[in-house]
């Protein structure tokens, strides 16, 4: 099983061009946000809140899919350790880095929306997508958001089952909501992120995510606006 080491940040103005990439390839027929300008100014819109997993730049970190296929285990696993350690040492100056995906929400009184959770091409089933979703539920509960809601796609199976381990729940559903194809969205919501019952679900799913996938490095994820 292959894993990557990288760390999950809030976004900045010049991760914008590489999202970019992300937002196209990720939703080919209907971007987030276009032009460059949208993207910056929703990055600092106070309701909004956008994060990035990222992974250092270079000694091989930007990999292919038939790159990760084609290493043997024991390279790929020091590989690993060498960047895990790396991301311990390394002192608070910036290093290059290559963003591999990211995720936004939109927060209004006790509600985190989520608008998005984007992984490039190559780097899905690396468990960076689950990160991400963990990640953006540790955001919403930073701003103190009780529920956290998001729509997607009828077809989408596999994110609806990766919701559903996190205690999504379908509460009702768009017609047509897609523009490009016309396809139904499914509306899904959490009970509240706040309660005993969902943390102590939520911690467990965290503990084996990590255990499967490596811990995740990230700073504190809500940044002030």
């Amino acid at each position: 099983m292959q894993k990557i080491a990288y760390s999950i940040r809030p976004m900045r103005d010049e991760d914008i061009p590489l999202v970019t990439e992300i937002d196209r390839e990720a939703f080919p027929n209907e971007w987030l946000f276009r032009p460059y300008t949208s993207y910056k100014r929703e990055i600092h819109n106070s309701l909004a809140h956008y994060i990035v997993a990222c992974i250092e730049s270079g000694a091989g970190a930007e990999l292919e899919q038939e790159d990760i296929g084609n290493t043997s285990w024991l390279k790929r696993l020091l590989g690993y350790r060498r960047a895990m350690l790396f991301k311990r040492r390394q002192n608070n100056s910036r290093t290059k880095e290559y963003i591999v995906a990211f995720a936004g929400l939109w927060t209004m009184l006790n509600e985190a929306h989520i608008i998005a959770i984007a992984v490039r091409n190559n780097y899905r089933r690396l468990g960076i997508g689950e990160g991400l979703l963990i990640s953006v539920i540790e955001v919403a509960s930073q701003l103190n958001a009780n529920v956290v809601t998001l729509e997607v796609r009828a077809s989408n199976e596999i994110a609806q089952a990766l919701y559903k381990k996190y205690e999504f729940q379908v509460v009702g559903r768009h017609s047509r909501y897609y523009s490009d194809n016309g396809e139904d969205a499914i509306l899904m919501s959490t009970d509240d992120i706040t309660s005993a019952p969902f943390q102590a679900h939520f911690q467990r799913l965290k503990e084996a995510h990590s255990q499967k996938w490596g811990d995740i490095f990230s700073a504190q994820l809500a940044e002030p606006k």
